[in-house]
């Protein structure tokens, strides 16, 4: 999976990474299919052990292009996962109050506490994008906020928060694909808005503004992973397999009881 992570310092271009790519994963779907089933059992296991321990926080970040896949993945990568312990939190457009405030106010509130593992469904990265693609604010602005938010990682990340970041890759086409099937199903017409044909056009400065988040805001903390998500099915598969091992590498382990049990029986 380091293959699909983006090094701290690099330049990237989206052009020269694949929506198609499957990695070093041969199988194909079928087997694929497979692995997740496995690693969904595994990550369930091991979000029971984050909940008990209740001493690490997990956020997870998913941005990308409408139809990327973000609901999809949330679907999948959190199938049979007990929902006490994972949180959604998705960004709408900001109400009065938020407004009242920084960009960030909104967001430090729905960041993980101790045991939780938190998905953000798009993020305060889209105060780096849409906002720069609509021309909302000054460029200058954008340009400092990418630092705002690298020092905001670095804080969660210095108070116990591990975070992983996955930017859902797929071309115009797969895009396209995916519209005209919302359009051809009326059960998905409720998905579907004329809006998303106007911001498709905006298709180039997106993938500009994106590169730029990518490249300016993938820390040693908190790097960006880039997942070629034309095929849902390895979307899935990067992304249960880089959570299992996170928590993995967490070594974490149930805790122990407070009383003494020692020789107690239930009658």
């Amino acid at each position: 999976m380091k293959q699909h992570i983006v090094k701290p310092g690099s330049k990237i271009k989206l052009s020269e990474w694949d929506p198609n790519n499957t990695g070093n994963f041969k199988g194909g779907k079928e087997e694929g299919l497979v692995e997740i089933a496995k690693l969904n059992a595994k990550l369930s296991e091991l979000q029971e052990v984050l909940y008990a321990e209740h001493k690490h926080k997990v956020l997870v970040v998913l941005q990308a292009m409408d139809t990327g896949g973000k609901d999809g993945a949330i679907r999948r990568v959190f199938s049979g996962i007990n929902p006490q312990g994972v949180r959604i939190a998705n960004f709408k457009a900001p109400t009065a109050e938020e407004l009242d405030h920084d960009y960030l106010w909104r967001v430090h509130k729905m960041t993980p506490g101790k045991g939780e593992i938190t998905v953000f469904n798009r993020s305060h990265y889209e105060d780096v994008l849409v906002v720069r693609v609509h021309n909302i604010i000054p460029l200058k602005i954008v340009e400092k906020r990418y630092n705002q938010i690298n020092a905001f990682k670095k804080h969660l990340a210095d108070n116990g928060t591990t975070i992983l970041k996955f930017y859902l890759h797929i071309d115009k086409d797969e895009q396209k694909e995916r519209l005209q099937a919302r359009l051809d199903d009326p059960s998905k017409h409720w998905k579907f808005r004329l809006g998303d044909l106007q911001e498709r056009k905006l298709w180039p400065e997106y993938m500009q503004a994106f590169e730029d988040v990518l490249s300016k805001t993938s820390t040693e903390h908190a790097p960006w992973t880039i997942v070629p998500a034309n095929r849902k099915w390895y979307r899935d598969l990067v992304i249960c397999t880089m959570l299992v091992k996170t928590l993995e590498d967490l070594k974490m382990s149930y805790p122990t009881s407070d009383e003494d049990l020692n020789g107690v029986v239930v009658e």
